[in-house]
C-alpha cells in the first residue's frame, strides 16, 4: 500500500455528519449530570452540604464521595484516585460532588447550592517541593514515605565510579520542559442507562478496556454485568486513555436514578471551563537534554542523569534516577 492513498474507514460517516459521538446521544427520559469541583489544590473535606441542593425541584440524585469510597487508577501502583473525593482535595478540579436534574441549568443550581467547608493545606507547586518533605502532609499517604514521592527507581549499569574516573568529560544537567495539554475539538462525555442489575455506558474514552475495568471495581459490579461502548471519537490524542470520573459517576446516578443518565463536561455551558479542571495533561518535565535524545520522554517525573562521555563519542557508564511525583492530574 506504499504510495497509495488509504481512505479513513470513519471518515465517510464524519464528514457527511452521520457519525455519533457521546454528546449528541439523546435518550427517552433522560438526566443531566454536573460535577462540583474543587476550587482548592490541596485541602482536607471537613463536610460537604447537600441539603440546599437536594430541595431544589428537578433534582433525583445528588451523590459525594462517601458513595464512591473505592480507589481507582490505570496501573497496580497507581490507584490512588476518586471518581469523587470524600477526605480530601488534591488540585483545582478535583471532584467532590455530582448532581442528576431534568435539564443542564438544574443541576448546575444544585451544584451552586453545595456548601463545603476546607481545611486548607500548604499546596506542592513544583517539582523540587515535591522532592522535599511535606509542608503539611503527602498529597496522597503512600506507605514508609513522608514526602511527595511516589516512586523512586535508581538504575546504575557496571562500575560506575571507575566509568567516571575514565571518562574524558563528565556532564551533569538538567533542563525543563513547560507542560503541554491534549486539544482535541470533542470533549469529553457520556451517557450511562441501567437496567436489569446492567450497566451500559457510552463514553469518548479512546480504550473502553480501563473504562470498563475501573467501573467494575469502583461500583463492585462484575465485568459481565458491564457493557463499555466507545462513541464516534473526535480526537483525543492520548487525552482520553484514562478511566474519568464523569463516567463512573455517570453510571452511578443512573444506577440510583434507573433513568437515562449524560454527564457532560461543560458547567454552565462553558465547556473550555471544566475541562480545564477535569484534563488529562502532560507536566513540565526536568529533564536532560542527552536523556532526551535517547528517547526517554519522562512525564510526571524529574530525571537526574549524570554520565560520562570519551573523547570518541562513546557514553561511559550512565547513572540515572527517576523520581516519580504524585499523581497531580492538572
Amino acid at each position: 500500500m506504499v504510495g497509495k492513498p488509504v481512505p479513513k474507514v470513519d471518515g465517510a460517516g464524519k464528514v457527511t455528519g452521520q457519525a455519533v459521538y457521546a454528546d449528541d446521544i439523546d435518550l427517552p427520559r433522560m438526566l443531566h449530570c454536573k460535577i462540583l469541583r474543587a476550587q482548592l489544590p490541596h485541602a482536607r473535606i471537613l463536610s460537604v452540604d447537600t441539603s440546599a441542593a437536594r430541595r431544589i425541584p428537578g433534582v433525583k440524585a445528588v451523590i459525594t464521595g462517601q458513595d464512591l469510597p473505592i480507589r481507582f487508577g490505570i496501573l497496580p501502583v497507581t490507584q490512588d484516585e476518586a471518581a469523587l473525593e470524600g477526605e480530601k482535595v488534591r488540585y483545582v478540579g478535583d471532584p467532590l460532588a455530582a448532581v442528576a436534574a431534568i435539564d443542564e441549568e438544574t443541576a448546575a443550581a444544585a451544584c451552586d447550592a453545595i456548601k463545603v467547608e476546607y481545611q486548607e493545606l500548604k499546596p506542592v507547586m513544583s517539582i523540587e517541593a515535591a522532592l522535599k518533605e511535606a509542608a503539611d502532609e503527602p498529597i496522597q499517604s503512600y506507605p514508609k514515605r513522608s514526602d511527595n514521592i511516589h516512586r523512586m527507581v535508581s538504575y546504575e549499569f557496571g562500575d560506575v565510579a571507575a566509568g567516571f574516573a575514565r571518562a574524558d568529560h563528565v556532564r551533569e544537567d538538567v533542563f525543563f520542559f513547560q507542560g503541554s495539554t491534549h486539544l482535541p475539538m470533542e470533549q469529553h462525555s457520556a451517557v450511562a442507562t441501567y437496567a436489569g442489575g446492567r450497566v451500559t455506558l457510552w463514553s469518548s474514552t479512546q480504550v473502553v478496556h480501563y473504562v470498563h475495568r475501573a467501573l467494575s471495581k469502583v461500583l463492585e459490579l462484575p465485568m459481565s454485568r458491564i457493557r463499555v461502548i466507545g462513541a464516534a471519537h473526535g480526537g483525543g490524542f492520548g487525552g482520553k486513555t484514562d478511566p474519568f470520573a464523569h463516567e463512573i459517576v455517570a453510571c452511578q446516578l443512573s444506577k440510583l436514578t434507573g433513568l437515562l443518565l449524560p454527564p457532560r463536561s461543560a458547567p454552565r455551558a462553558d465547556v473550555g471551563e471544566d475541562r480545564r479542571d477535569a484534563r488529562r495533561a502532560r507536566h513540565g518535565d526536568a529533564l536532560p537534554e542527552r536523556a532526551r535524545r535517547w528517547g526517554l520522554w519522562v512525564l510526571w517525573r524529574r530525571l537526574d542523569l549524570l554520565h560520562g562521555d570519551a573523547a570518541d563519542g562513546h557514553l561511559r557508564h550512565p547513572r540515572l534516577q527517576v523520581r516519580r511525583r504524585p499523581r497531580l492530574h492538572e
